[in-house]
């Protein structure tokens, strides 16, 4: 039996071949190291993300979130829901605390899933994986899997706005967060301090307006590099998208000479338990991270 089971919503992005296929392979590679399973919710459908706020009407993008939830509720009693983008997880904690704290809004969201043949119970707790690791291992225990040790790296915890606000994780700061600091340092590495881990990459802004997301982009790099750091790790599959594929663009426009890697913390995790650069999914990086393909050789 597994150590710890939970209910798992992938999300769009993070999916099989999806944007974000590398942040799945490399959970389910770290999942398998500490013995987590991770049961997949049937069925499950997109949150709605940023697009569910913009003209759909608020039941809609509730509703949507509220069928994951009645899905996991019914084909995983007793687990908690967990997701590894960091916008699902918002989308469906905010839609799980709207539903159970307005009785009203809960009697529309099931009059919706009724059409399903599902009802929303409020059994579950929906949480990032983020929070898992902390909460459930904690730093200590996290420690005690590593083999090979990610010394001499200088590595910028870039955490986003998604998983900080407005719940975040348990006893956080908001403004300075140090959990990602704390499990790369935890993995062997240097976290390195830096003032903009709760910026705003931007988000659909990339596509609608991309002057003002490149500028945020470019001011997150510029601190990491400015402060030491030579790769940026995120709980969220958009930040690392932005971060990272934006990365010539913001060239181009500012005359900067970034190339940083930009990875997950299940990535760094991975490699740090023993795991190879394929179970890690190092190649799905646009810019290559060499130093953890090299401690990955080893």
């Amino acid at each position: 039996m597994a150590k710890k089971t939970y209910s798992f919503y992938p999300g769009c992005s993070s999916q099989t071949k999806a944007s974000s296929d590398n942040y799945l392979k490399s959970t389910n590679s770290m999942c398998k190291y500490l013995d987590i399973e991770l049961k997949e919710v049937p069925d499950w459908n997109c949150c709605g993300a940023s697009i569910g706020y913009a003209e759909g009407g608020e039941l809609p993008r509730l509703a949507l979130s509220a069928r994951t939830i009645a899905l996991s509720e019914k084909a995983n009693p007793g687990m908690d829901l967990v997701a590894t983008c960091a916008a699902c997880w918002l989308s469906t904690r905010e839609a799980k605390e709207r539903m159970d704290h307005n009785t009203q809004t809960r009697n529309d969201a099931n009059e919706a899933l009724k059409e399903a043949g599902l009802v929303y119970q409020g059994t579950q707790n929906v949480r990032h994986m983020a929070e898992v690791l902390v909460e459930d291992f904690g730093f200590d225990e996290l420690k005690k899997g590593v083999k090979n040790p990610l010394r001499d790296l200088k590595i910028a915890g870039y955490v986003g706005c998604q998983t900080n606000r407005p719940f975040g994780i348990e006893g956080e700061s908001f403004e300075n967060p140090v959990y990602l600091d704390n499990i790369i340092e935890a993995m062997g590495a240097e976290a390195v301090p830096y003032d903009q881990k709760v910026t705003c990459c931007g988000g659909a802004l990339a596509f609608s307006e991309p002057e003002k997301s490149q500028k945020q982009i470019k001011d997150i790099i510029e601190s990491a590099y400015d402060h030491g750091a030579e790769m940026i790790v995120t709980p969220c599959p958009l930040c690392q998208a932005n971060v990272e594929i934006y990365q010539g663009e913001v060239n181009k426009r500012y005359g900067t000479k970034f190339n940083i890697p930009v990875l997950y913390y299940s990535q760094l995790i991975t490699i740090a338990y023993g795991g190879t650069a394929k179970e890690a999914a190092l190649d799905g990086q646009l810019v290559r991270s060499t130093k953890l393909e090299e401690i990955a050789s080893k």
